[in-house]
């Protein structure tokens, strides 16, 4: 993410959007770690405050977590096990080393002319048949929400040829719709796939 008012918004919001921590484990980051070898090294893509990076390293994960908002890095690295690191989407350039990478509401931030490299880069990252989780909202275009932040929507039939242009195969598809930050309700993918 590298959108400035956007960021600014998680900047002066950091502690709210801790604030609607879901109950773990919530039923996508239970279906997630399931799938999940016993200490695998996981990313947190876009980690916001770690509750999610938190959750995995309490579940005997070896957690790194990136964020490109100064404000959630700090909230993310009190989170026993986790190192939590400032940068943004396109500083992730490891090669076989995840096991695993969640990306939860994260990468909906980043332009849709940037989403191939993005899935590309996550691909080289991940071991062979090492997961993705990604979410995103469902929709079409690009708007900012009531708060200013910069969202880029999909559609399920879009977001295949994306991730297998990348060479992530999509293993199941899930739907909710949920409240986030701004208060407004919105319907959202989740995707599983592998590399």
């Amino acid at each position: 993410m590298s959108d400035p008012q956007t960021l600014k918004v998680y900047a002066e919001k950091a502690r709210d959007y801790e604030a609607l921590a879901p109950n773990y484990p919530y039923p996508a980051m239970a279906a997630f770690v399931a799938r999940l070898p016993a200490g695998a090294r996981v990313l947190d893509y876009g980690c916001g405050p770690g509750l999610d990076a938190g959750y995995m390293a309490s579940q005997g994960m070896t957690v790194d977590a990136l964020d490109a908002s100064p404000e959630m890095v700090a909230l993310a690295a009190t989170r026993p096990g986790v190192t939590a690191t400032l940068c943004d989407f396109d500083a992730l350039s490891a090669e076989a080393l995840y096991d695993a990478i969640w990306a939860s509401f994260s990468l909906l931030h980043a332009p849709r002319d940037a989403m191939p490299r993005h899935l590309a880069a996550i691909a080289r990252a991940l071991k062979p048949g090492g997961l993705l989780g990604l979410t995103l909202k469902e929709g079409s275009g690009e708007a900012r929400d009531r708060l200013g932040r910069f969202y880029t929507y999909y559609t399920e039939t879009e977001l295949r040829p994306l991730l297998d242009a990348a060479g992530l195969s999509v293993m199941d598809v899930a739907r909710g719709s949920s409240s986030g930050l701004d208060g407004s309700a919105a319907n959202w993918l989740s995707v599983t796939a592998h590399a």
